[in-house]
């Protein structure tokens, strides 16, 4: 996957737009990160248990209604959709500020925006899948999705501590208004692609039936490699993302850190999001991507159940940022590999449902779990809950997929993905 004399493989200018639009909206996503608990505390006045509705029923619920855009995708063209969603975020972001200017922001309005914004999110992720498939031929797919993976943890790393000094600096919506810019400007990049776009082959198909809507799911369960990676991803990610909001309680309050210390300890790692991301093709160039996905699968499971272990001060922060820096890493060499099998391994008629099939699954996922686990947290306590998320994570790779003797007609997308 790598190019001669370690030059930078060249993509093409359409490749170069489409990924300038999604580093845009990548900082800005990082520069708002957490603005709408962060308004609904410090202008609502909202309590804890306001904060957490707000931030299960926007994942929760945005999922359930991007279940029949999945479909609705698949027979439209692709980039007139990714504007069209970007438009939406941009939109739904966009009142927030409008109505604190006028005195009218509610609660039921931050509701609404993260459900709208979550479900607009699963259609573009969608979309921009397909169309990225469309885009490049096989063998550049790990390339661009390596390029995006960088990218995403770059503005993690640099995004939330800007959107903290600008909340102090210029007031809580100010985040929100720079996240709504970064998804028109999105949207200019993705209309500044050009070229045509066919429409596709069902794009006159009769009105979608219910039963079309699990057409995604059917295809992911009917392939043994998909399945058992939809469900190690979907349950990694729950657990994960579910022990977020206990550490930051156990963090800030028994254990005594400050603010900044919380949040130096979990943003500098993401480093290693970076690192893992750059150093996934050189990895698969000298150990085959089958090996480095699955080896990387297994290494993201083994540094939670560390975390229940932290203690005050210094030595905490170092334990925190270390095994934070692995888990992040493995995720950084993880996730492109994993975008890349699943676009390998997918019918170009099937791309955009198999991906809405993904985010909405996992988006239930991490909303249910980050539930159990805070009543889990509220019966026992917030390290014991992390310790038993921990545990569950290191039984994880058994649900990864492993090589079979037995040949089935996906084998094929398998080994052109370089996972049978």
């Amino acid at each position: 996957m790598g190019t001669a004399g370690g030059r930078r493989r060249a993509l093409g200018r359409r490749f170069g737009w489409l990924w300038a639009a999604f580093a845009v909206s990548s900082y800005g996503t990082g520069f708002g990160f957490g603005a709408l608990p962060l308004i609904a505390i410090l202008v609502l006045h909202s309590g804890p248990t306001q904060v957490a509705v707000l931030a299960a029923t926007g994942r929760a619920v945005g999922a359930v209604v991007a279940v029949p855009l999945g479909p609705w995708v698949e027979f439209r063209r692709k980039r007139p959709v990714m504007i069209a969603t970007d438009l939406v975020r941009f939109a739904a972001m966009m009142s927030i500020p409008a109505a604190y200017a006028l005195g009218l922001l509610t609660f039921v309005q931050l509701l609404l925006v993260s459900v709208v914004v979550a479900a607009a999110n699963i259609a573009f992720r969608s979309a921009s899948g397909a169309y990225l498939k469309a885009l490049l031929p096989p063998e550049d797919l790990l390339v661009a999705n390596s390029r995006f993976e960088s990218t995403t943890w770059t503005a993690t790393v640099v995004g939330p501590p800007l959107g903290g000094a600008a909340i102090a600096l210029f007031g809580p919506v100010t985040t929100v208004l720079a996240d709504a810019v970064s998804y028109l400007l999105s949207a200019l990049g993705i209309r500044a692609i050009g070229g045509t776009e066919p429409h596709p082959a069902q794009a006159g198909a009769p009105r979608l039936r219910a039963g079309d809507l699990l057409d995604g799911w059917r295809y992911i369960l009917a392939d043994r490699v998909q399945r058992a990676l939809f469900f190690n991803t979907m349950i990694v990610s729950g657990l994960i993302m579910a022990t977020e909001p206990l550490l930051a309680v156990l963090l800030l309050g028994p254990l005594g850190f400050a603010p900044w210390q919380y949040g130096l300890a979990f943003a500098a790692p993401c480093i290693g999001g970076l690192l893992g991301s750059r150093i996934a093709r050189r990895l698969v160039a000298r150990f085959g991507q089958r090996q480095v996905l699955l080896t990387s699968g297994v290494l993201r499971a083994c540094w939670p159940l560390g975390l229940a272990f932290a203690q005050p001060g210094v030595p905490g922060m170092v334990l925190i940022a270390a095994l934070q820096f692995g888990l992040v890493t493995c995720i950084g060499v993880f996730n492109p590999l994993l975008a890349t099998y699943r676009l390998a391994a997918t019918d170009p008629g099937r791309v955009a449902r198999t991906l809405s099939a993904w985010s909405v699954s996992t988006s239930v996922a991490i909303a249910a779990m980050t539930a159990a686990w805070g009543l889990l947290a509220a019966l026992t306590s917030p390290r014991i809950a992390i310790a038993a998320a921990g545990l569950l994570l290191l039984a994880t790779p058994l649900l990864l997929p492993r090589r079979e003797s037995a040949k089935a007609p996906q084998d094929k997308a398998d080994q052109a993905a370089g996972i049978t």
